[in-house]
Parts: structure tokens; sequence; C-alpha cells
């Protein structure tokens, strides 16, 4: 059996279980971005904020009014870095300042670049732009999932560009054959 500690779950789903009360992540799906030795990253990908791409071209000065990226929703990323953006968005040839490839499609770019294409509408057609990240220090990820804290599946471009926020979750739980409403709020262990 192979063991978690060696388990890379970048580019992978991670679904907060019913019973996870923690207010930053209760009924949360994140996308992990990176997960190594040193620890896991990753953005909450379904709680949009009230908050549009207008109104941070805006707050960052940036000339937005021809965009068609307007109105699309910033989300809430995660509790950690709340001051910095994180741009997940489908991997394309452009060399964006600060950007990994997460996975052969999926890019995470932090670079205001980015925000500066999006605001000219410009940039890549499919992104989420998220305020904040989540992050867990080595081990710690691989304890809450021991502790039946996490379900985990492989992410999908799918889910996470064209399906709804607000379905995103179910979504991601149905490619395990997992109903979330169906589960119990109690933790367990077999």
């Amino acid at each position: 059996m192979q063991s978690l500690q060696n388990f890379g779950l970048k580019n992978h789903f991670l679904l907060a279980m019913p019973h996870l009360e923690d207010p930053n992540f209760a009924g949360s799906l994140s996308y992990l971005c990176d997960h190594d030795e040193n620890g896991t990253m990753g953005v909450i990908v379904n709680r949009p904020l009230e908050l549009t791409l207008d109104a941070l071209f805006e707050q960052l000065e940036l000339k937005g009014d021809d965009s068609p990226h307007r109105q699309a929703p910033v989300y809430y990323g995660g509790p950690a870095h709340k001051d910095r953006g994180f741009i997940l968005h489908r991997g394309d040839s452009t060399p964006w300042d600060s950007s990994i490839q997460v996975a052969e499609d999926i890019a995470l770019t932090t670079s205001m670049d980015i925000l500066q294409a999006l605001a000219a509408g410009t940039g890549p057609e499919q992104f989420l732009v998220c305020l904040g990240c989540a992050g867990w220090e080595a081990g710690q990820l691989e304890q809450e999932l021991l502790d039946n804290a996490w379900l985990t599946v492989d992410g999908r471009t799918d889910i996470l560009f064209d399906v709804p926020a607000e379905q995103r979750l179910g979504a991601a739980a149905g490619i395990l054959g997992v109903d979330l409403n169906l589960m119990t709020r109690e933790a367990g262990h077999s």
C-alpha cells in the first residue's frame, strides 16, 4: 500500500466532508496546485465573493471598461494570503511573469500581468480569480485525510470551468459516486 507521504495530490480536488466544521473549509471544494514534502497549497473554487472582476479592476486601477470579463466573480480562495490574487486558468502558451503549471492544461498565476490582460479583454478564456489560498504544513493534510476530514479525487477542468460554483462540490463527489447530502455528519474509522 502506498504511503500518503508519497501520494501526490497535485491536480486533485479536496472535498470537505460534511462533519468538517472549520468555517474556512466547511462545504468547500479545493483544487490542489502543489503537494510535496514541504506541504500542500490550493485554492477553494466554490465560494464566490460578493465581488466582481469589475470591482477588482477598479481597486487595482486597471482600465477594464471594455473587458468581457467584468462580471466574472472573484472567489474566496482560502484563509492564507487573503490580500493576494491567485488565478487558476486553462494553460496557454503565454509566458506570465509568475506562473506554475499544475497539470497539462491548468496553470496557476499570481502576477499582475494576467489581471492586466483580463482587464484588456485578452488573457485566458477560462479562469477563476481567487483572493487568498489554502495551505497545509508538511504532513498536516495527510493527517487530516487519515482523520476522515476530506475526500480526494482527480481534478477535472470541466468541473473547474464549466460547472456553476454552487454545483462544483457535488459534481466532484459524483466522480466518486458519492452524494455528500446522504453522508452522516459523524466522523468514523473502519
